[in-house]
């Protein structure tokens, strides 16, 4: 099999790099904060065997363009990049993966974009609307979301996680691994020159001010999603320092089709990171099925 490529494609007026690797039916993987296509390394040759897997930089994020503006980072609009990669790509239909933000876009492409989604795969991401009902009403859970309120600041943020060479950033994700084996120095390098690419600190951030202020989380105002009709399977460490379990319950509350949960009690938020043999056991099965 060849080796994964780097790519990129003009979507929605942005230059957008991808990694893709293998051929067959259209498996896209959407990375989190603050991750890139990387997140997927463990993931992307192994789905190869049997897929087309396609590893996107979302908008903001490393080699993608970074528009400015907080506006430019709403959810129908990273949902609209995912849907202009697929015609860019020729695909009409694909099975979408999403972790932590990319999960949040996977949610709301499948939820509008029902007939361009064959199967919805999310890893340790809440749906939208079950975050912004949930978490108000958990003090445990706004504990874990001290960083959210920290982010809808402007300029501070930048300077406090850029610091020392992104040292408070990359002490941030490397305390958040039960597994700290799974996360080298070098994956912190490579993160770290992801971030200082011109502009993306600011565009990882504006995901949060976009989208989690706090009018939406706590006056009502999230948007009505429709239902999935997708075949749905979520996977969850369970010892996720920044998102409670219990965000996952419930699920038919937001899916109308045949789904499923996976739970993981050895690891936490970077579930494909610390358990990949599992989660590619789960996501390979799933997407045969």
């Amino acid at each position: 099999m060849e080796p994964w490529s780097h790519r990129f494609v003009n979507v929605n007026g942005l230059r957008m790099h991808y990694v893709t690797q293998g051929s067959g039916k259209l498996v896209l993987l959407l990375h989190g904060f603050p991750d890139f296509w990387y997140v997927w390394r463990l993931q992307i040759p192994e789905l190869a065997k049997h897929f087309q897997v396609v590893a996107p930089d979302l908008r903001g994020y490393n080699k993608t363009d970074k528009p400015v503006g907080v506006d430019n980072y709403r959810l129908n609009l990273l949902a609209g990049d995912i849907r202009g990669l697929m015609d860019a790509l020729d695909e009409e239909v694909g099975m979408i993966v999403g972790h932590d933000w990319g999960g949040a876009i996977a949610w709301s492409f499948a939820a509008f974009h029902p007939t361009r989604t064959e199967k919805l795969a999310i890893l340790n991401a809440p749906h939208p609307n079950a975050y912004t009902r949930r978490a108000k009403l958990s003090l445990r859970q706004l504990q874990k979301s001290w960083y959210v309120f920290f982010f809808q600041t402007f300029d501070i943020p930048e300077e406090v996680l850029s610091r020392n060479k992104y040292s408070f950033l990359k002490k941030m994700v490397k305390s958040s691994f039960v597994k700290a084996e799974a996360l080298t120095e070098e994956d912190l390098r490579l993160h770290a020159e992801a971030w200082s690419q011109p502009g993306a600190l600011t565009a990882m951030l504006n995901y949060y001010r976009a989208n989690m202020n706090p009018s939406i989380m706590f006056l009502d105002r999230s948007v009505v999603f429709p239902k999935i009709s997708a075949p749905t399977l979520i996977v969850w460490g369970e010892q996720d320092v920044a998102l409670s379990k219990g965000l996952s319950d419930n699920i038919e509350e937001f899916v109308d089709a045949q789904h499923l949960s996976k739970y993981i009690p050895t690891c936490g938020h970077w579930v494909q990171l610390e358990e990949p043999k599992l989660v590619n056991e789960y996501l390979t099965e799933f997407f045969e099925s």
